[in-house]
């Protein structure tokens, strides 16, 4: 079982990344290539965020105080694009293996409609729910505390996931309220956010970006789904074929007997 969830993991990690990374070079890449003039301009002396995952929206600003100096960052052009990919993949594999272990707990049976409608759920408690507080940041945004916005970021996450298990999955008038409640109260408690937070890049370019970011996760999930499923079944149907091609070769044994 574990070597098929690592196998169903690999394929649909990869077909998502090949995906997310395709639309990551159109359609979000340009746009923090753009921010990070106007980071550049404001502070010259500090700049180079990471751009690689989906995973968090606080992922692309400099450490406070790093200087160009200290910290590494690939260069632009191929090796930027290299990264950027390496890293998707990684956290595609990772996530489908996440999620595939999460249907077999629940007791499903792995499938395309299941694996989609877990993988829509993914993206619900990993993209969406989180950018209410914390959308997606270009380079040369303020934010507030980097590991406050990343305890308020795991929280979102496992309460929206609980949530929409409890609402989908257990149905009871308690469990609904509950799952109400943990996907909820990240919201009430809000997302740390910095004070008095300036920057240089434009509105129209954030609000581009961020909607640009969402898009791409849901299609990386999208496809996540639909990989896990199709190869899950995939690998249950060569099985069986192999099971029934033995048993065949069983019988033929016998009446040549």
């Amino acid at each position: 079982m574990i070597v098929r969830v690592l196998k169903a993991a690999l394929v649909a990690g990869f077909l998502a990344a090949c995906v997310a990374a395709t639309l990551q070079t159109f359609l979000t890449s340009p746009l923090i290539l753009q921010a990070e003039t106007y980071e550049k301009v404001a502070s010259p002396e500090a700049h180079g965020a990471g751009h690689g995952s989906l995973n968090s929206p606080h992922e692309h600003h400099a450490s406070p105080g790093a200087g160009a100096e200290d910290a590494w960052e690939p260069s632009e052009g191929f090796s930027r694009a290299a990264f950027t990919a390496l890293a998707t993949l990684v956290s595609g594999v990772g996530y489908a293996a996440i999620l595939a272990a999460l249907i077999i707990a629940a007791g499903r049976e792995i499938g395309l409609q299941t694996a989609v409608r877990w993988a829509i759920g993914g993206f619900l408690a990993v993209n969406l729910a989180p950018a209410v507080g914390l959308p997606p940041e270009l380079p040369g945004m303020g934010g507030g505390h980097l590991a406050g916005r990343q305890i308020w970021w795991v929280c979102t996450v496992l309460g929206t996931g609980l949530g929409l298990y409890l609402i989908t999955a257990v149905r009871h008038h308690a469990a609904v309220a509950l799952g109400l409640l943990a996907i909820g109260l990240p919201h009430v408690i809000g997302a740390p956010h910095a004070d008095a937070a300036s920057s240089d890049v434009p509105a129209v370019l954030a609000a581009q970006f961020a909607a640009r970011s969402l898009a791409v996760a849901f299609a990386f999930w999208a496809t996540l789904g639909i990989g896990l499923g199709w190869y899950w079944t995939r690998q249950e149907d060569g099985t069986t074929s192999e099971l029934l091609s033995q048993a065949a070769r069983v019988t033929s044994r016998r009446k040549a007997v």
